[in-house]
């Protein structure tokens, strides 16, 4: 398939917001930039183009999609109802990083829910993201523009390696800002669960609503027939091509450990992720890569999947990352970071 690469550089440049429109119109795949990731996008009502993401991504056809809108009067169509908890989380957090899971409407295809009786919506706010899906004013199902089990695309050169070839076309937008998913937020409960964490906190949830917000700690097993109810519970996802371990604790202790193990298997190509406050506690690796800083946990989560790209690019064999707190915006990049490491992890430093 030849691919087209479209850049657009703002939402004046109607034209080339039309021709991405149109592609999705038509059923073809279209990439595109979110403030999360970059996504991988087709008719969410169209089961030829569903099925065409599901190909180009190398995807499990019983993991959830989630459907993109541009405005609330779409959502209308998708669901059996909306709670009221759904509309305070819309009109609090809607443009923005959060999915909301609600009981599925018949229009919606089995092969966007993975058979289950709910759907994902969300509506993001990067402003090319919203002025296509408002010129095509469809649905739209759009997982990270990876192949899947790979770091999600935060800039187009990832999308290019993953994508080229396989889709219609990638808009180039530049750089996403957020850098991890959406927070995946299951309302169709008595209590809302977190079954996804992202760059919308529980913390965020539970200040704005004034309700306590659960978080699902259950480990999806790969067991056949087991359906994931939110992208990214079941399988492993966001992994380098290099063994990965995670290293939780006093962070001297960690580079202690680090530098230990590094220095015990010196014909390994080794990288060592780290942050801004210890890039000089490691020595003897190939490759010491910056996530950013403890006290600006939005820089880490924006950096964190180009980093493991990072890795792949450097032919790296083994990777040691530091962990972080399990508060804030901390649970969604430890949430990335143990799928990365395929749960991995040194605790207790």
């Amino acid at each position: 398939m030849k691919t087209k690469v479209i850049e657009i550089h703002s939402i004046e440049e109607i034209d080339k917001i039309k021709e991405a429109a149109e592609g999705l119109k038509a059923g073809e795949l279209v990439v595109f930039p979110t403030e999360t990731v970059y996504g991988l996008g087709a008719n969410g009502l169209d089961e030829d183009a569903i099925a065409g993401i599901f190909e180009a991504k190398g995807r499990p056809k019983d993991n959830p999609l989630i459907l993109h809108i541009a405005d609330q009067e779409q959502v209308l169509d998708l669901v059996k109802i909306i709670p009221p908890i759904g509309q305070d989380c819309m009109d609090m957090f809607w443009p923005g990083p959060l999915t909301l899971i609600m009981e599925r409407s018949k229009i919606v295809p089995d092969s966007i829910t993975g058979g289950l009786e709910t759907v994902a919506i969300r509506m993001p706010s990067h402003s090319i993201a919203h002025a296509i899906l408002k010129e095509a004013y469809i649905p739209v199902a759009a997982p990270s523009a990876n192949t899947s089990g790979r770091p999600s695309p935060t800039r187009v050169e990832h999308v290019l390696e993953d994508m080229m070839g396989k889709v219609s076309i990638i808009v180039d937008g530049g750089i996403t800002d957020v850098g991890i998913e959406s927070t995946v937020l299951d309302i169709t409960g008595e209590k809302p669960v977190i079954l996804r964490p992202g760059g919308i906190t529980k913390e965020d949830l539970e200040e704005l609503l004034g309700i306590e917000v659960d978080t699902d700690q259950a480990t999806i097993a790969a067991e056949e027939g087991l359906v994931p109810r939110s992208p990214g519970q079941k399988y492993k996802h966001y992994a380098p091509k290099a063994e990965a371990t995670l290293f939780a604790g006093n962070l001297t202790n960690v580079a202690k450990e680090v530098n230990h193990r590094i220095a015990k298997n010196p014909s390994k190509k080794t990288a060592v992720l780290a942050t801004t406050e210890t890039m000089d506690m490691y020595q003897g690796m190939d490759l010491l890569i910056n996530m950013g800083s403890r006290e600006h946990l939005e820089e880490v989560a924006q950096n964190l999947f180009d980093c493991l790209r990072k890795c792949d690019e450097e032919g790296i064999e083994v990777i040691y990352v530091e962990g972080f707190e399990f508060q804030g915006l901390g649970v969604g990049i430890m949430n990335r970071l143990l799928k990365a490491c395929g749960g991995k992890v040194v605790l207790g430093l």
